[in-house]
């Protein structure tokens, strides 16, 4: 463990992967808060707290299984000349529940039902489930991107103890600001079918880049962020007339 706390090839791939780590994280957030937005306001907060707790047991746990992620690439049968491995399938499956999942979630947004259903159409455990499944999807993409950055596991294990120490703390206020403007709701929401179709196109062995669909997330925002500027300055120039 000394060793390892001096080597500064350690604490490069340490800081590299926390980094990375927390960025492939936000649209866990992201979906995380949207989800137990449904749920009454004094149980948000627990749920919040319990699916990144169990994205955290999720990760070490795959964490201390490399082999068997390893593994997991290894093709299961082919179907039409692609073949298909069960780091596919899960791929494939969580990339297809977000899609429906954020698209569900735009059609209430649209339609205006989401306040009136919210509280009778969510159950805790009902939100609780629909966050461990993703969870689980997150999790396989973030370990494996763990396994190709760092060679020791303590190190892999405290990056991604880290990262999620990190989204903890940041999933109030994000939960909170996507809460209060509907519209940078509804650019989360876009977000999130952007990440379940990458999540497909991977399911089918079409890699997409990461870094073009958080630029892409990075750009959006700001503009969204001028735009609330923007808002609340003609907002303050009405007051003072």
């Amino acid at each position: 463990m000394t060793e390892l706390l001096s080597d500064p090839s350690v604490w490069a791939s340490f800081l590299t992967l926390t980094i990375l780590e927390i960025v492939l994280g936000v649209d866990n957030v992201i979906f995380i808060s949207i989800t137990a937005s449904r749920l009454p306001e004094e149980q948000r907060r627990s749920a919040r707290m319990i699916g990144l707790t169990g994205a955290l047991v999720m990760r070490i746990a795959l964490l201390f299984s490399i082999a068997w992620i390893v593994s997991l690439k290894d093709t299961i049968f082919e179907l039409f000349g692609q073949s298909f491995s069960w780091r596919d399938l899960i791929l494939l499956a969580g990339g297809l529940f977000l899609i429906w999942k954020a698209s569900t979630e735009i059609f209430e947004e649209v339609e205006g039902e989401h306040e009136e259903t919210s509280v009778v159409a969510a159950g805790f455990t009902a939100v609780i489930f629909q966050i461990m499944v993703l969870d689980i999807v997150f999790s396989l993409d973030s370990v494996i991107t763990a396994v190709g950055i760092a060679d020791h596991l303590e190190v892999m294990i405290a990056a991604v103890v880290v990262a999620i120490l990190v989204m903890m703390a940041a999933a109030e206020p994000i939960a909170s600001f996507v809460e209060s403007h509907p519209s940078t709701k509804m650019l989360a929401l876009a977000f999130l079918v952007m990440i379940g179709m990458a999540l497909v196109a991977d399911g089918f062995g079409v890699h997409v880049e990461r870094g073009f669909i958080y630029a892409a997330m990075v750009f959006a925002g700001a503009v969204e962020g001028l735009n609330l500027l923007r808002a609340r300055n003609r907002r303050r120039a009405k007051g003072a007339q």
